[in-house]
């Protein structure tokens, strides 16, 4: 990790993260522009390169961050006895939540970097990449699922909450001013919703 970066005010080096965020996760690592951070985050382009070389730099920088950032948040939220695969799920989403209320773009980001192709960036988060989805197919195979209704396929279960959150994710964060705390409320009456239709009564 950066030493340097983290010498500065939190509020800036907030703003930077979140500005770098947001714009790769906009446009990839190869059509994002050091440019467009920089006048996002209000700060110099010399700023940003005293601590980050290049454009490489930053992104390799952010995707480290970031994942550290998530798998922190979720070993503060996620139950270690947890198996309930809604109530995992529930606890998963309070980790995401949690990390979206500082650095609201992170998983936009995440989900991103997951298709990213370009080999320079993919050389880069190749490693962290693969170790941060272990932890999180680790906690998904934690879940129970002898309680599913007959008939019904727990992993399309699984994909039909994925792509409800991340409609719902990308919906808050556009709007005027994101909430987590409206993200997350709006998120969970799907996930009783899904459980309802799902689980034997």
């Amino acid at each position: 990790m950066n030493e340097k970066f983290f010498e500065l005010k939190k509020e800036k080096q907030d703003r930077m993260i979140n500005a770098a965020l947001k714009v790769f996760s906009q446009y990839g690592y190869y059509h994002a522009s050091t440019d467009e951070i920089v006048k996002t985050a209000g700060i110099s382009k010399g700023l940003l390169f005293h601590y980050f070389i290049n454009k490489i730099g930053i992104y390799a920088f952010l995707y480290d961050y970031a994942t550290r950032r998530v798998t922190l948040e979720l070993t503060t939220s996620v139950e270690k006895n947890e198996t309930g695969y809604f109530e995992l799920y529930n606890q998963i989403l309070s980790a995401k939540a949690a990390a979206m209320s500082q650095y609201p773009y992170i998983f936009l980001f995440l989900n991103k970097a997951d298709d990213e192709d370009h080999p320079e960036a993919v050389a880069e988060i190749t490693e962290r990449r693969e170790k941060y989805h272990r932890i999180m197919e680790a906690l998904r195979e934690r879940a129970d699922i002898t309680n599913f209704a007959e008939g019904v396929d727990y992993r399309k279960i699984g994909d039909v909450l994925d792509y409800t959150v991340e409609g719902l994710m990308e919906k808050h964060i556009k709007s005027e001013s994101f909430r987590a705390d409206l993200f997350i409320q709006e998120a969970e009456e799907y996930i009783e919703m899904i459980k309802n239709m799902s689980l034997i009564h």
